[in-house]
């Protein structure tokens, strides 16, 4: 029979916390995919958020440092937080770096309620945020055991301490962790941004006022926002039978997380089924880098094993034991959304992270100390219904891609080859990101939202990375402008490009032979420092070229062009 109790789950939350994986002075960014990924303190002074394009971001803050994502800092710089909130259980789920949570029943009968476990831990991570950062190890220098070593409508809670501000180029100080508590996972997290603890059984209430994307499915969440069900708690309203029979398993999922429900109904199993994958080391490994190819073969096994069961897990136990005996085990958020490279990451991240917190580093061990033993162990099955497998024993076409982005990851790396996931944005640049593959993607806006300005189909065959200057002018030989109403002055007549830099002249020019437009676009007017007004034109040229130009502040670019 199934089980609809929610456990509780306390998180700790770290905002921007791959800022604090980088070096560099305030203001600092970190960008992915041509976006900003996270900002310090400093930039988001100057107007720099989260989603923006790069450019926008420069010039809001001129001084700004662009930093790539680091996983691997990130993951060595979250470990002594993850170390400070597992003095309290050994359940620490790390949920990605930044983020992780514990079950709240026992610790917080132990500690005297849930008020004081969350007290208490948000102490415990303060301490840890604010002690001197863990020096990053240099890539591939991993230490052998047994020598040296050489690591919106709640108020937020009230940070406990604030870590001391860097000198030079040292890592930025992180923000300070925010704690919540709720019915679930899901819940928790957005209890953690918010800084509040929900009392049992008010999850429900508390989710219901957020919009449905925060459940994370985009296509649900446009087709609920047509249906004239724009927030959590009128989904939640709706009978669960209905639900199932209009949008399948995922909208049941999703149904059960308005509701503050587990994902899926807990099922008790007479025995749980070892799937658990392992490698022994005989005689034990002094050096961890062989340890990151055999997790490669692991994860592989893992879920082969898994799909035979046609089960799926919510989280993966990292397991290291040496010669000596000491032994180490971490939880990693799983959610059957991880390929077997991306878990083989994971596993690298994280002995790097031990190696860099000392937790293998002793003086004075025995000389023959090493790793005895990798294991991989999931946690948290349930039955996997994500996808129709083929009859008759064939592979399906997922099955044949996944090892062929393996093959290619293990080349490249994990970040090395990525998938285009639609954004919201108005220009053509903006709609779409590259992610790298196997890892989930929050758009910054839904893509399928009006965007007042925002080109018809046909989109251009080719964007440029970055805008080029170029000149309209009109009969006259007088440039073009747009103004407020977004009335344009003359008819364009010519198209001036820019001359190659260092060869002189101001390059050549072509005749306009038919032009439409403009799409006037007003961004961010409630927000002075983010404000811009721009217009596109489309444009066909003598030789028949179509281009796409933007102008902006009197100021002309081309941005793409058409097949």
């Amino acid at each position: 029979m199934a089980d609809d109790r929610t456990p509780r789950v306390l998180v700790v939350w770290c905002p921007d916390w791959p800022v604090a994986a980088v070096t560099g002075d305030d203001p600092v960014a970190v960008t992915e995919g041509g976006r900003i990924l996270a900002c310090s303190a400093g930039a988001r002074a100057a107007g720099v958020r989260q989603g923006q394009r790069l450019k926008l971001a420069q010039r809001l803050c001129p001084a700004l440092e662009l930093r790539d994502r680091d996983p691997e800092a990130e993951t060595g710089r979250f470990e002594p937080v993850v170390a400070a909130v597992e003095a309290f259980t050994p359940r620490v789920e790390v949920v990605r770096p930044g983020l992780c949570a514990i079950p709240v029943k026992g610790p917080g009968r132990y500690f005297g309620g849930e008020e004081a476990l969350a007290a208490k831990v948000r102490t415990a991570v303060a301490d840890a945020l604010a002690r001197e950062p863990v020096p990053d190890a240099a890539p591939g220098a991993v230490s052998v055991p047994g020598t040296d070593a050489t690591p919106a409508t709640t108020p937020p809670a009230t940070p406990a301490a604030t870590p001391p501000a860097p000198t030079g180029t040292e890592h930025p100080p992180p923000p300070p962790a925010q704690v919540g508590v709720a019915d679930g996972l899901f819940a928790a997290v957005l209890a953690a941004r918010a800084g509040v603890l929900v009392p049992a059984g008010r999850t429900a209430e508390f989710l219901a006022p957020y919009p449905v994307g925060v459940l994370g499915d985009e296509a649900l969440a446009e087709v609920l926002g047509r249906l004239g069900l724009p927030t959590v708690g009128a989904f939640a309203a709706l009978p669960s039978e209905a639900v199932v029979d209009r949008f399948g398993p995922a909208g049941a999922v999703a149904h059960r997380l308005a509701r503050g429900l587990q994902p899926r109904p807990l099922v008790p199993r007479d025995q749980e089924p070892d799937l658990a994958v392992e490698q022994r080391f005989d005689p034990p490994e002094p050096l961890a880098e062989p340890l990151v190819f055999v997790a490669r073969t692991l994860a592989e096994q893992l879920h082969q094993r898994l799909a035979g069961a046609g089960l799926t897990c919510r989280r993966v136990a990292v397991e290291v034991a040496c010669a000596d005996g000491r032994t180490a085990s971490r939880l990693w958020r799983h959610e059957g959304g991880l390929s077997a490279t991306a878990l083989a990451e994971r596993v690298r991240w994280q002995l790097q992270a031990w190696q860099g917190a000392g937790t293998f580093a002793a003086s004075g061990e025995a000389p023959d100390a090493g790793f005895a033993l990798l294991r991989l162990a999931p946690d948290g099955l349930s039955p996997d219904q994500s996808r129709q497998l083929a009859l008759w024993g064939q592979a399906v076409a997922d099955d044949r891609v996944e090892r062929a982005v393996a093959r290619v990851q293990a080349v490249l790396g994990h970040a090395g080859l990525r998938r285009i996931e639609p954004a919201g944005g108005r220009g053509p640049g903006e709609q779409a990101v590259k992610v790298p593959w196997g890892e989930p993607y929050e758009a910054a806006g839904p893509a399928g939202a009006p965007w007042p300005g925002r080109l018809p189909d046909v989109w251009p065959a080719v964007v440029l990375r970055e805008p080029v200057p170029v000149r309209v002018l009109d009969e006259a030989g007088l440039p073009v402008t747009v103004d407020g109403r977004a009335g344009v002055s003359a008819r364009p007549a010519l198209v001036v490009f820019q001359g190659r830099p260092g060869r002189g002249g101001q390059g050549r020019q072509e005749r306009v032979d038919g032009w439409t437009g403009p799409w006037p676009a007003v961004e961010y007017w409630w927000d002075q420092s983010l404000a811009r007004r721009r217009a596109r034109f489309q444009v066909v040229l003598g030789g028949g070229r179509a281009l796409l130009l933007t102008v902006e502040g009197g100021a002309w670019y081309l941005e793409a062009g058409y097949d």
